[in-house]
């Protein structure tokens, strides 16, 4: 520092303490020298007040320099006493100030109110950017209200003048720190400081300057002041020692054995701090369980409530540090526990750093190093602020780890990422974000295997895809399509929250899809060779990179598995083939396996041969263009009989079967195959109910212009009833085979190939778009969906008795009336073609009788008996043909009424449904209102009388057809 620097400084102090004693004293008053005012007076008026301030400023330099005596003496000898080092301690730590204050209102009031105001105010002393010398001001005030020794309140008024001023730590250090100047001696020292910096100039207040010739006066003091502090300095040093010799003894024996013990047990708690931070026990506090840690009863309040605060870090670290040695749950829950591992390291740094400063704080007091002590300061309360952080941060992990026992997988990984997205603080956003940059490394593992080899590395089951267990199918066909549909199942509960649900079934799609190109298809070459060229390191927050690989990866797997079920294993070649032949869109194949087969299957069920079936299938294959077809079609397709069943003939038996082998049965599942199956029975038995009706048809047309037309007069009424039923039952076969044909079988057929053809298309798109292609079939082609309830809504109790009757049933009953009417009218062209033979023969009996002579008719010729009548030759019943034709006509006609019956439900019931084209069969059916369709406002009385003609009329058949003659054809009835 300059010399001017040094004079500044040495001119400023000067002027301070000349102000500050000239404003603390007191003038004398005129009073005291007489009421004369003249000039004797008026100089020894003068002259007092000089030596007051001449004592005032004496007293006041003393007491500096025994401030810097101490100062230089602790410099030199670089030890302090007891008094010393509290002082010391106390002047650098504000902190230590306000202990003391407040131990001292706790132990000189009984009731904690004012320690508690104490605390209240010092918060807001605190926050006071003005002062700069807090703790200053804290030391002076407790100093101040020290009374114990023997004038320790001090006097304004020392007339000797007395130079013997002792430095006494429980005393003011001057006279003039009594109370009713504390505030403005308060001032002037904040005054000074905020000053302190300025070079120049004197400290001069406003309140001198008012005051007329008392600057000189004041500078003339002050010169002789400073003289004679210059020429006693050594004098006063050597006082100033004894006088703090003197001091320590007038301290009360209280104080001295409080201090030092609080001082003793702080700093005994510091040493066992670092060990229970660790959840180790120490000498003053020990761990009872995990969970309690006991501390020592006989500690102050404030002291116990920090002891508090820093026993939630090591509870928190002693119960994570449980949760880390553990070595339960998979993967995720592994990588958790490494994770809190890493940050309790970094815990137990901060705590070795602790444990450093508390040593060398320590050390530093030990060896009664002032500004060790100072500088290096370590208390509880810096403790609580320096684990605070890492208090948080446990405090944190115990939650997650809490919230987590129950937890895998991704859900963990979700519980941990909603506290980096939805919590509103910082720290516990950025400190769950680092965690997860640890956790998910496993689930990102098992992501790329599962993207780029289609393998599942998952021992735990902690991934959103899971393998099922295998459980053997009753078909054996399902366990290789179980690779596909069964295998791998997508668990939405163990998605993490931040993959969205369109990304996670993406994810399981690629994976998927390799898996089955590997193992199901055989194509294990290609998954390697993809995996080592797009195989790539994925990782947390990565989120851009990680779309833009699964995006990838999603269009090259579903083209090859595309292109795999189109070039190598002829998926859409297949699906052509059972629409040809299973669905009856090969019309010459149909034809002419019907015919070929028609004679064969007239016989019963259990007489049907499957070579004979395999023969005529290939002489249908061969004589149609089903020839043209790939040999690997033709191979698979194969004539089989259903299970049998007693009385059943060969047409309700026979059924055509399409082999379908692995990976195609992916997407022509064994349910498909069974739709497939359903379809063909039905529609086989469609046709079958043509050609018996085309075959009939031709015999009655043929038969008109010969051996019908021969009986006309006894059975042309018949013939011409009979012609125009078979011409209904004809148009509605036609009329039902072309809606299912077409406007059912094509239509669906159209969407299916619209929805393969689209680009990007996968084989769960090629699956569903072919479950939809049968369900619609099905549903449009009458053969899934029920026919709706004919009975009006207060018939709904009666009508819940009986079950509600299907379309399917519905056409098979149709199509059985037309089967027995196709036997009765067989009957009939047998009762015609006898009755043409029995007329033939006796016009030739009549010829040759004539010839010869004789009568041509006899009485015994017109008692011959029907021929009908086998086993007897005369019969006195001359009427038993007319019996039989009376029988057939009876039958005839209740198939024609029933028929008409059943049909008139039949419409009623479609002109209900909400599909349009099911109407319009409906009115394809019905375009000229020749049917009178049943509606659904007819009452339950007519339902049940409806229901009682139904039984009658099967009742009538029974019996009709048990006196019916069996058909020259050889046909069976329909079952």
């Amino acid at each position: 520092m300059s010399a001017r620097r040094v004079q500044t400084r040495s001119r400023r102090v000067d002027d301070a303490l000349s102000q500050l004693v000239d404003s603390l004293l007191p003038s004398i008053s005129r009073s005291a020298f007489g009421d004369s005012e003249d000039d004797d007076n008026e100089e020894a008026a003068a002259a007092a007040e000089e030596r007051r301030l001449q004592t005032r400023l004496d007293r006041a330099w003393r007491i500096l320099d025994v401030v810097a005596a101490e100062k230089e003496e602790q410099k030199q000898n670089g030890s302090i006493d007891g008094g010393g080092a509290g002082g010391g301690f106390a002047a650098e730590n504000i902190n230590n100030a306000s202990d003391l204050i407040k131990r001292k209102l706790l132990r000189e009031n009984a009731s904690p109110d004012k320690a508690v105001r104490f605390s209240n105010l010092y918060s807001r002393l605190l926050t006071q950017p003005v002062l700069g010398q807090k703790w200053a001001i804290l030391y002076l005030l407790y100093r101040l209200s020290e009374r114990d020794g023997p004038g320790g309140g001090g006097g304004d008024d020392n007339a000797d003048g007395e130079d013997a001023v002792t430095y006494d730590r429980g005393r003011s250090r001057s006279p003039l720190m009594d109370d009713g100047n504390l505030d403005n001696l308060l001032f002037k020292s904040r005054r000074g400081a905020l000053a302190e910096d300025v070079d120049e100039g004197p400290a001069i207040s406003s309140s001198v300057s008012q005051r007329g010739g008392a600057p000189e006066r004041r500078r003339s003091v002050r010169t002789i002041a400073g003289d004679k502090q210059r020429r006693s300095q050594p004098v006063i040093t050597e006082e100033a020692r004894d006088s703090r010799a003197a001091s320590k003894e007038t301290i009360p024996l209280q104080q001295q054995a409080t201090l030092p013990q609080a001082g003793k047990t702080e700093s005994s708690l510091l040493r066992d701090l670092p060990y229970i931070l660790q959840g180790l026990s120490s000498t003053n506090m020990e761990f009872s369980s995990s969970t309690i840690l006991k501390l020592p009863t006989d500690l102050p309040i404030p002291m116990i409530s920090l002891l508090h605060t820093l026993a939630e870090p090591c509870l928190l670290y002693k119960e994570l540090s449980g949760f880390v040695d553990s070595s339960d749950g998979g993967l995720v829950s592994q990588a958790l526990r490494a994770a809190i591992s890493t940050e309790l390291r970094s815990y137990l740094g901060l705590v070795a750093t602790l444990e450093g400063e508390i040593r060398r704080a320590l050390t530093a007091a030990a060896s009664d190093d002032p500004k060790g002590v100072v500088k290096g300061a370590v208390t509880l309360k810096r403790c609580v602020v320096w684990t605070r952080d890492a208090t948080m941060a446990l405090r944190l992990m115990s939650i997650m780890v809490e919230e987590a026992r129950d937890k895998r997988g991704g859900q963990l990984i979700s519980l941990i990422h909603g506290y980096s997205s939805s919590h509103g603080d910082p720290f516990v956003g950025n400190f769950a974000e680092k965690l997860l940059s640890h956790i998910t490394r496993p689930f990102y593992d098992m992501l790329r295997q599962w993207i780029y080899d289609g393998e599942l590395s998952d021992p735990y089951k902690e991934f959103f895809v899971f393998e099922t267990e295998f459980r053997p199918s009753a078909d054996p066909r399902r366990i290789a399509s179980s690779v596909w549909e069964d295998k791998y199942k997508l668990d939405d509960e163990m998605i993490p929250s931040f993959i969205t649900q369109d990304f996670a079934k993406k994810v399981f799609l690629i994976g998927k899809s390799l898996n089955f190109i590997r193992y199901g298809c055989g194509d294990s070459a290609w998954v390697e060779a993809y995996s080592k060229e797009a195989s790539k390191e994925l990782r947390y927050g990565d989120t851009a990179r990680l779309e833009i690989s699964i995006d990838e990866a999603y269009k090259t797997t579903m083209a090859r598995l595309i292109h795999l079920m189109d070039t190598k294993f002829k998926l859409f070649e297949h699906l052509r083939a059972l629409k040809k032949y299973l669905l009856l869109g090969q019309g010459d194949f149909i034809a002419l396996l019907m015919e070929s087969l028609a004679s064969n299957l007239d016989r019963p069920a259990n007489s049907q041969y499957r070579h004979t079936l395999t023969a005529q299938l290939e002489h249908a294959i061969r004589s149609s263009n089903a020839q043209f077809d790939s040999p690997d079609v033709l191979r698979r397709l194969d004539a089989r009989m259903l299970e049998l069943s007693h009385g059943e003939i060969g047409w309700d038996c026979f059924t055509l079967e399409y082999k379908i082998d692995a990976p195609v049965d992916v997407v022509i599942t064994p349910w498909g195959s069974t739709q497939y199956l359903k379809v063909f029975n039905f529609l086989w038995r469609v046709k079958r109910v043509e050609f018996a009706l085309e075959s009939t048809w031709r015999r009655c047309i043929t038969g008109a212009r010969g051996v019908l037309g021969s009986v006309e007069d006894k059975v042309g009424s018949d013939w011409k009833r009979a012609r125009c039923v078979i011409a209904e039952m004809i148009h509605f076969v036609c009329q039902l085979q072309y809606y299912i044909l077409f406007e059912v079988i094509e239509a669906s057929w159209d969407q299916l190939q619209a929805a393969i053809s689209k680009p990007g298309c996968t084989l769960d798109d090629l699956i569903e778009a072919h479950t939809k292609y049968l369900n619609s079939i099905t549903h449009k082609g009458l053969l899934g969906s029920s026919s709706t309830s004919r009975t009006s809504t207060a018939a709904t109790s009666s009508s819940s008795k009986q079950p509600e009757e299907s379309f399917l049933s519905q056409l098979h009953q149709i199509l059985k009336i037309m089967l027995n009417y196709k036997d009765a009218v067989d009957g009939l062209y047998s009762f015609s073609v006898a009755e043409f033979t029995r007329r033939q023969e006796l016009n030739a009996k009549i010829e040759t009788r004539t010839a010869h002579g004789q009568w041509g008719v006899t009485e015994r010729d017109l008692k011959t008996s029907s021929p009908f009548l086998t086993g007897q030759s005369q019969n006195p019943d001359l009427s038993a043909d007319d019996h039989m034709l009376s029988s057939l006509q009876t039958r005839l006609r209740d198939l024609a009424v029933d028929f008409r019956a059943r049909l008139n439900i039949l419409l009623g019931d479609l002109a209900y449904q909400p599909d349009v084209d099911m109407r319009f069969l409906g009115v394809v059916m019905n375009f000229n209102d020749v049917y009178e369709p049943v509606r659904r406002r007819r009452a339950t009385t007519s339902a049940g009388s409806s229901s009682t003609r139904d039984k009658e009329k099967d009742n009538k058949d029974r019996r009709s057809r048990r006196n019916a003659v069996p058909s020259s054809s050889g046909a069976a009835t329909g079952n």
